[in-house]
């Protein structure tokens, strides 16, 4: 593929989630060394009952040591920590129209803006009545949902975006899309412009010898724009696919 240009404690993908009660941030220092015993952690920060359970990885910018990231617990929240291990929570999603579960990994432009998705949220009519997901801009504390997912056009995006040197931002929503293969769609890839459209790029078409259903990870791209991902079901033995 060539790019051109519920309440939150219910979920539907069983087995995803890691049933942590205690959760860390943890720095892993490696040295050369020729024996393991050459590696130390440390604990950076505790989540605590109500700001706890990251669930994407860490984004890491490299000139200030800063960490961002994400949590999902209520109705998730975005936080930072800073290089001297000061936590900040950045911003503290309300369970409605911003969105709610934020699950995968942030992305971050020159200008400090940060861009994520979240699994539910938004729309609270779409699909199973929890919303459909958001695609969402932070700075300074400041959120703006960028768009809000309908269904038809994609839902529950579980991955974080992409995002090319023009500002389009792209990743994969896990359900929705125009397929009648799948209960509530079989996912999408889709392209959001800088004036705010979203285009699905594809609509995965199900089971068993088509080309797949419900992509959980995002995207990866090549120096001529192709995007490769992956999907959950699908395929020959209905156990997944590699896409292009």
């Amino acid at each position: 593929m060539t790019s051109t240009g519920q309440d939150t404690l219910s979920f539907p993908r069983q087995g995803v989630r890691a049933c942590a009660l205690t959760l860390s941030l943890l720095l892993a220092s490696i040295f050369a060394a020729r024996s393991a015993q050459g590696q130390t952690y440390t604990i950076l920060h505790s989540f605590g009952e109500n700001d706890g359970m990251p669930f994407g990885a860490l984004l890491l910018v490299p000139s200030t040591g800063s960490l961002f990231g994400s949590t999902s617990e209520a109705g998730g929240t975005v936080f930072k920590l800073d290089n001297t291990s000061v936590f900040t929570s950045l911003y503290s999603f309300i369970l409605g129209t911003d969105g709610q579960v934020p699950e995968g990994t942030l992305i971050r432009d020159s200008a400090g803006n940060l861009y994520g998705t979240t699994y539910f949220g938004g729309n609270p009519s779409c699909i199973q009545g929890n919303g459909c997901g958001t695609i969402f801009k932070l700075y300074e504390g400041k959120l703006t949902v960028l768009h809000t997912f309908a269904g038809p056009d994609g839902a529950n995006p579980s991955a974080g975006l992409l995002r090319d040197s023009a500002g389009n931002l792209y990743g994969t929503t896990f359900f929705g899309g125009t397929s009648s293969a799948c209960p509530d769609g079989c996912g999408t890839v889709f392209k959001l412009d800088t004036s705010g459209t979203l285009t699905a790029l594809h609509t995965f078409t199900g089971s068993f010898n088509r080309d797949g259903m419900r992509p959980l990870a995002g995207l990866v791209r090549d120096a001529a724009g192709n995007f490769y991902g992956t999907t959950q079901g699908g395929g020959a033995a209905d156990t997944g696919t590699v896409l292009s």
